[in-house]
């Protein structure tokens, strides 16, 4: 509740200063506010970026969001018309105030926390089940004292000479039959269970000692050996289920990609349509074939789609066996080579954006023939298709753009292209935009 808190007060603050009254109208700005400065801090978390001990990570990540929270605002003003209603002296205040406010609450809120756990101020905490799942809990307990949680130990039945390697790692506390009692004594505040407790009769034996305690119990499933995407827990019909691999783009977050698709798409087809007509005369008067390539690739879920670019060969491949372009390939057309390099035959693919089978980012699409091909040699290959294959993506601005020679360079972008399922944002969309335009002018290994 930080920012939306702050960013409503300074806003509050600001009127009163400024002798403005908080009329209705501004009433509306308010929970317009709440709701947008809610949603942009749960994509962008500038709370992660100082967990890793980064000031200057948390203050870009404040900025960052707050750029596009102030985007935002302006256009819902400018497209109801109701902009005129407020005082620019306020509202232009209120922009540039707010950040630097924002960035001084959370220094302070951190210095807070930070002292009551260095006053003691903090919840015990032990795990039943010395294994890699316990392991990795306390890791990121210890990684995150903001949290004010400490563990002391762990309990767990198998024998020591098969716990060596685990006990070196942190303090072993005793057996499963010694939690309950440790946990009276000590006052311990909470419990992690990171154990199969259906299967083992000590297990139920376990969780009705320790309800005769005052601690919280928690279940800590043992997740961490899959390679989680979008991890998140729903229901189905009543009954509690866990997603390991999900599409990051459901619910609102659906919603959110498309507008910001259609918007950019929009602008970026209206500023470049003269430097498409161009291109398309050029491509029309230098050499034989159609203006526009048109291949299969593979889309969303794994269905087919046509893909447009301009034609920068001069042939059109797009059957069972399809040669990846190389550095001085003869079938690129002198024009071609241009195109390709600096990227200008994409730009029809703004097209497959407002027709919903592209976005503006997301894992590059490949030719079918390819998708065929990777797909038995690289772990989670398909995965990438679980979103809209994007015009640019992580991969590309990391510097995975071109030719794919081996089998290692495939699966660096595919690494590259699940990271981005795993933590996309919309801050992070318009910072992989952002990078394009750098990549695209300072790079030569597209061909």
């Amino acid at each position: 509740m930080l920012d939306p808190v702050v960013i409503l007060g300074t806003l509050f603050v600001l009127t009163r200063v400024q002798h403005e009254p908080f009329s209705g109208h501004y009433l509306v700005l308010a929970i317009i506010a709440f709701f947008v400065s809610s949603y942009l801090h749960e994509q962008i978390d500038s709370h992660r970026n100082w967990r890793i001990g980064s000031l200057r990570a948390l203050a870009r990540g404040i900025f960052f969001g707050w750029a596009i929270f102030v985007a935002i605002i302006v256009l819902i003003g400018y497209a109801t018309g109701y902009s005129y209603l407020y005082s620019e002296r306020v509202i232009w205040t209120w922009f540039g105030a707010t950040p630097f406010i924002l960035l001084a609450g959370h220094l302070a809120l951190r210095r807070f926390a930070f002292g009551l756990h260095s006053a003691g101020q903090t919840r015990t905490v032990v795990i039943v089940g010395l294994n890699q799942t316990g392991l990795t809990l306390a890791k990121r307990i210890a990684e995150s004292p903001h949290r004010m949680m400490e563990v002391r130990g762990f309990f767990d039945d198998r024998a020591e000479e098969r716990l060596a390697e685990q006990m070196s790692q942190a303090p072993f506390l005793g057996k499963m039959a010694d939690a309950a009692v440790y946990v009276r004594e000590q006052g311990i505040n909470m419990i992690f269970i990171s154990q199969s407790m259906s299967a083992q009769p000590r297990g139920r034996q376990l969780l009705d000692e320790l309800q005769d305690t005052t601690a919280s119990i928690y279940f800590l499933p043992d997740l961490v050996t899959f390679d989680l995407m979008q991890a998140r827990f729903d229901e189905v019909g009543g009954m509690p289920v866990v997603a390991i691999c999900e599409t990051p783009f459901s619910g609102l977050n659906s919603l959110v990609k498309r507008a910001s698709d259609i918007v950019l798409a929009s602008i970026s087809l209206l500023m470049l349509a003269p430097v498409m007509l161009s291109i398309a005369a050029a491509v029309k008067f230098t050499s034989k074939g159609p203006v526009i390539f048109r291949q299969r690739r593979y889309g969303l879920n794994g269905e087919e789609i046509v893909v447009y670019k301009f034609r920068s060969m001069s042939v059109a491949e797009d059957g069972a066996r399809v040669t990846q372009a190389r550095k001085g390939d003869q079938r690129v057309t002198r024009l071609g080579a241009v195109l390709r390099r600096t990227s200008l035959d994409e730009l029809p693919q703004f097209l497959n954006v407002l027709g919903g089978s592209m976005s503006i980012v997301g894992p590059r699409p490949h030719a079918v023939a390819h998708n065929e091909q990777y797909r038995g040699l690289i772990k989670g290959y398909m995965l990438r298709h679980k979103v809209k294959p994007g015009i640019t993506g992580w991969a590309q601005v990391n510097g995975l753009r071109g030719e794919t020679d081996t089998l290692d360079k495939m699966a660096a972008r595919i690494e590259f292209d699940l990271d981005y399922l795993r933590n996309w944002s919309l801050s992070l969309d318009l910072w992989i935009v952002l990078r394009t335009v750098k990549v695209v002018l300072g790079r030569d290994n597209a061909y």
